[in-house]
């Protein structure tokens, strides 16, 4: 299974949207430099597909990428598919799948705009195995 990258998001707090940047830098073991969720646990890169986000456009959000929180924005990838333990390659990064969804603990804005959120059924979360850099329009591909 391959895909793309659609974009690559950062955020300073845990809690709040992500914003779009060029490129980030994972580090093994950490996640992404300069990210709120970078750190020694098992979430340490989010992802979430265009695809899921798109679904929220059509309840009348005006939603982009980074509005979920997530730091991969992905195109062609069944994410919430992928079993645990999963690896694949984004750009010359490896990650692991580590979590599918997640329990959502407040509700945020988006979930108050459209009465639904599709980060805690459809996100998936990975640690990162090999470190390296990402990019908007680098290929994902699903190891088997």
């Amino acid at each position: 299974m391959k895909g793309k990258v659609l974009a690559v998001n950062i955020s300073l707090n845990k809690g709040e949207r992500k914003t779009p940047v060029p490129s980030v830098t994972l580090r093994e073991n950490h996640g992404i430099e300069g990210d709120a969720h970078a750190g020694d646990w098992h979430r340490q890169v989010s992802l979430l597909a265009m695809e899921s986000i798109d679904k929220m456009k059509a309840l009348g959000l005006d939603v982009n990428e980074g509005d979920f929180a997530e730091n991969v924005t992905t195109q062609g990838v069944d994410l919430v598919s992928l079993p645990i333990g999963t690896r694949m390659t984004i750009g010359e990064t490896l990650l692991e799948v580590t979590q599918i969804g997640k329990e959502c603990h407040t509700r945020c804005a988006i979930f108050y705009q459209a009465g639904d959120c599709v980060m805690p059924k459809e996100g998936i979360f990975a640690k990162v195995i090999t470190g390296g850099v990402i990019r908007p329009g680098d290929e994902i591909e699903v190891l088997a």
